[in-house]
């Protein structure tokens, strides 16, 4: 099965059930590459439907100062883009859902660019989001990542122009990430009162489901944008609960009852 199959079936059973996608984030290596491992499995265990893993990298434009902090930690573990592949291959091997690896492109290409794409497509990998990687200039990188199964995800921001939405729906692979604010990720107090009809807007252009995610952070948030969008990302409320600290049990059960919680909420 191919990365855009699964994504695709995974959405599909989604909206049989009546229900937006889960999708969480964690960052590989944070605290080491063993416990990223337990909690990306957490996430799987507590319900999530698509699992985004952190590709580290000493300078996150678009993330906020708790994922900033989880990148630090991994990169000072030792994690690198082999270890990265690695670990979503050990979670491959442990759960269906779909895998989609997150992060930036200057480490993917150090890496190799045919390397890296070969080396996910044999870990499992199904999904690549790249936020400093405009579609302007994903053309090249896409028709690769397509060859081996992989779809590339565009980005879009409240501040996309009507002419760029268009560009990334027409070229969407897998999904379409709508970033639901203006600036990094993290969590927020309140969503913007715009946004139901922005993400109508994109769903009415893509082709492909539409996640909305950056602050995103808890229950309620998650209900009431369930029935607005194809899936939700919850990311930083993750990873502070892992910077929590306590043994790797104590973490995964954090992350486990942490994101049931969402999926109940998503359910309702």
């Amino acid at each position: 099965m191919t990365g855009f199959e699964r994504i695709a079936a995974t959405f599909a059973s989604c909206k049989a059930e009546g229900r937006a996608a889960l999708v969480t984030y964690v960052m590989a290596g944070d605290p080491d590459l063993a416990s990223s491992r337990a909690m990306a499995l957490a996430c799987a265990e507590g319900g999530a439907d698509l699992l985004e893993i952190g590709m580290p990298f000493s300078d996150p434009i678009a993330d906020g100062p708790v994922i900033q902090l989880a990148a630090e930690r991994a990169l000072a573990a030792g994690t690198g883009i082999a270890g990265v592949l690695r670990l979503a291959r050990q979670v491959r091997e442990a759960t269906a859902a779909p895998i989609a690896l997150m992060g930036y492109v200057n480490p993917l290409l150090s890496y190799g660019e045919g390397r890296f794409l070969a080396e996910a497509e044999q870990a499992g990998v199904d999904a690549l989001i790249l936020p400093d990687l405009p579609p302007e200039e994903a053309e090249e990188l896409r028709e690769k990542a397509r060859a081996h199964g992989i779809a590339l995800v565009n980005l879009l921001a409240p501040t996309s122009t009507a002419a760029r939405r268009r560009q990334a729906c027409a070229t969407a692979g897998g999904f379409v990430y709508l970033v639901s604010v203006t600036g990094v990720t993290g969590a927020r107090t309140e969503l913007p009162p715009e946004l139901p009809a922005l993400v109508a807007s994109v769903r009415a252009e893509s082709p492909v489901p539409v996640v909305v995610g950056f602050g995103v952070s808890r229950p309620d948030q998650a209900r009431a944008l369930g029935p607005l969008a194809d899936g939700v990302v919850v990311g930083s409320a993750i990873v502070r609960r892992i910077a929590e600290g306590g043994t790797r049990t104590a973490r995964a059960g954090r992350v486990r009852r942490f994101v049931a919680s969402l999926r109940r909420a998503l359910e309702r």
